[in-house]
C-alpha cells in the first residue's frame, strides 16, 4: 500500500469529483442524459401530433356544421335584411371581436402568446357557438400544446379562464338585472317580463352557487386572477353596451334603455348551460315578449341570423386554413 502524500493537483481533482457527485453530475453519465432528453423530445413530438390531430378533427366538425347551416339559409331574404349603415358594421365587428381580443390580452400576459393566437381564439369562439359550449376550450388547449411548445400543460390556465369568465359573467348579469328591474316591472316592454326574468335569474343563481362552492377552484396566483377578473368585467360591460348600441343604430326611435334591458336578457340566456344556438333562443324569447312591435321583432330576427352567418364565415375561413396548415406540416 502506498503512503504517498497527495499533491495539490490530486487534491483539486478529488474535490472536483466530490462536488460532481454532490450535484448529481457524475452519477448520470452524458450518454444517459442524452437518451433521456431524446426520449422527452419524442414524447413532446407525439403529444404535439396528437394535439394537432385533435384540432384538425374539431376543424372538420366545424366545416360539417357550416355546411348543414348553409342549407337552411335563404340568400335572398338575408340580403334584404342586411343593414346598409357603415357605423352598424363597425360596431358589429368590434362587438364580435371583443371576446377573443380580451382573451388574447389575458393569455398574452400569462404565456406571451403571439398575435397568431387571435385566430385560434376566434376558432374557439366559433366552436363554442356552432358546436358545443366549452368545446372551443378543448380546441384552444390542443392549439396551445401544439404551437406554443409549452413545457407545462396549459390546462390549468384555460380552466381558470373558463371558470372566471362564467363567474364574472354571472355576477355582471345579475347586477345588470337588478339595475334594469324597474324597467322590467314597468310593463313598458309589452307582456309580463317579470316572471321570465325572475325564472332565468333563479337558474343563473343556482349555477353560480354550484360553481362557487367547488373545491380547489383555481390554480393561478391571486394577482393574476384579479387581473383576469377585471378584464372580463370590462369586456362584459363593453359587450352589453355595444350590443345595445348596435340595435339602437338600426332603430334609433326605441329608447336606449329598452335595448339595454334586451341586452341583459341576451346575457342571461348566454349564461345558461346546455342551451344550443343561444342567439336564436334569445331572439325567439325577445320576439315573444316584444310581439307588439313589428320593427323590434324584425330586427331581433335579423340579428339571430346575422351572428350565425358571422360564425359560419369565420369558421369556414379558419377551419380551412387550419386543415391546409396541418396537411403541410404533416
Amino acid at each position: 500500500m502506498s503512503d504517498k502524500t497527495p499533491t495539490g493537483a490530486d487534491q483539486e481533482a478529488q474535490q472536483m469529483l466530490t462536488q460532481g457527485f454532490a450535484h448529481g453530475e457524475a452519477s448520470e453519465p452524458a450518454p444517459v442524459r442524452d437518451i433521456a432528453l431524446e426520449e422527452a423530445d419524442k414524447a413532446n413530438q407525439r403529444r404535439s401530433r396528437i394535439a394537432g390531430f385533435a384540432s384538425s378533427l374539431i376543424s372538420l366538425a366545424i366545416l360539417v356544421v357550416v355546411a348543414v347551416r348553409l342549407l337552411d339559409l335563404n340568400p335572398k331574404g338575408l340580403i334584404e335584411m342586411v343593414p346598409r349603415s357603415a357605423p352598424f358594421w363597425i360596431v358589429f365587428v368590434i362587438n364580435y371581436m371583443m371576446p377573443p381580443l380580451s382573451e388574447w390580452v389575458i393569455y398574452r400576459r400569462l404565456w406571451r402568446i403571439p398575435a397568431s393566437g387571435i385566430p385560434a381564439l376566434l376558432r374557439k369562439q366559433v366552436s363554442n357557438e356552432l358546436l358545443m359550449s366549452y368545446l372551443g376550450e378543448v380546441q384552444f388547449y390542443a392549439w396551445a400544446r401544439a404551437r406554443l411548445g409549452m413545457v407545462t400543460a396549459p390546462f390549468g390556465a384555460i380552466k381558470d379562464m373558463a371558470i372566471l369568465s362564467a363567474l364574472t359573467g354571472n355576477i355582471a348579469t345579475l347586477v345588470m338585472l337588478g339595475a334594469a328591474w324597474k324597467i322590467i316591472q314597468s310593463g313598458v316592454m309589452g307582456k309580463d317580463t317579470t316572471t321570465v326574468f325572475t325564472s332565468l335569474g333563479v337558474v343563473l343563481v343556482t349555477s353560480f352557487v354550484i360553481l362557487l362552492f367547488r373545491q380547489k377552484l383555481f390554480s393561478l396566483p391571486r394577482r393574476e386572477l384579479f387581473i383576469i377578473t377585471g378584464v372580463h368585467f370590462l369586456r362584459i360591460i363593453a359587450y352589453v353596451g355595444l350590443t345595445a348600441l348596435l340595435w339602437h343604430l338600426v332603430l334609433p326611435d326605441v329608447a336606449y334603455g329598452i335595448w339595454l334591458v334586451l341586452a341583459t336578457l341576451r346575457m342571461l340566456i348566454s349564461r345558461l348551460p346546455l342551451v344550443p344556438y343561444k342567439d336564436a333562443a334569445f331572439s325567439g324569447l325577445a320576439i315573444f315578449l316584444m310581439g307588439h312591435d313589428d320593427q323590434i321583432s324584425y330586427l331581433l330576427a335579423m340579428m339571430a341570423v346575422l351572428y350565425p352567418i358571422a360564425h359560419i364565415i369565420v369558421g369556414t375561413v379558419f377551419a380551412t386554413v387550419d386543415l391546409i396548415t396541418s396537411r403541410k406540416e404533416g
